[in-house]
């Protein structure tokens, strides 16, 4: 029989001033079997940090994710069913971002771990070509922080300001730099 997903509920309050953007969101996700705590809460910080005030089917949302090759981690679409944003974890390949970037209008690659500096420095070359993709980086050791926070019930305040994360919790805080690679 196989392995169901691990259901986590978050109730997420969002206060980016960089982009004033306030709102609070009451979060499903679902974390595959396959996938890590690590990588579920890399979601949830990417949704804080892109998420914006649009209504119904043009909110920023999660998808099936990981179990599903067509669907990116999240998305945004609109009422015709368009791909406004395609947010990608990890370290696609090259076929993939085609994909993405043909797909959507716009698209984030979202890097966490130390690994992904190999896969940039190997990949920014051919990913310049990708007028509609940026790359975001979230160092490692702050997304190990990030994960100490995590239980199946979260209540998490996240603060944006002069492009600084600052993610509290029941169980501590986390201080994060999203970093734009390849942008000054």
């Amino acid at each position: 029989m196989a392995t169901k997903a691990t259901v986590y509920k978050a109730s997420v309050q969002v206060s980016d001033m960089d982009r004033n953007h306030y709102q609070s969101y009451e979060l499903t996700l679902a974390l595959h079997p396959s996938e890590t705590e690590e990588r579920m809460m890399v979601r949830l910080a990417a949704f804080a940090l892109l998420a914006d005030e649009k209504e119904g089917g043009e909110q920023l949302s999660f998808t099936k994710g990981i179990s599903t090759e067509d669907e990116p981690d999240l998305w945004q679409k609109n009422y015709s069913d368009d791909i406004l944003l395609w947010v990608e974890l990890g370290q696609p390949d090259e076929k993939r971002l085609r994909k993405a970037c043909g797909r959507a209008k716009q698209v984030i690659i979202v890097n966490y771990n130390d690994k992904s500096d190999i896969w940039w420095e190997q990949n920014k070359g051919k990913n310049s070509r990708f007028d509609n993709m940026r790359v975001l980086q979230f160092p490692e050791s702050q997304v190990q922080t990030l994960v100490k926070i995590c239980t199946r019930s979260m209540q998490l305040n996240v603060t944006i300001q002069d492009s600084e994360m600052w993610i509290s919790g029941e169980l501590g805080e986390c201080a994060m730099t999203p970093i734009w690679r390849g942008e000054a």
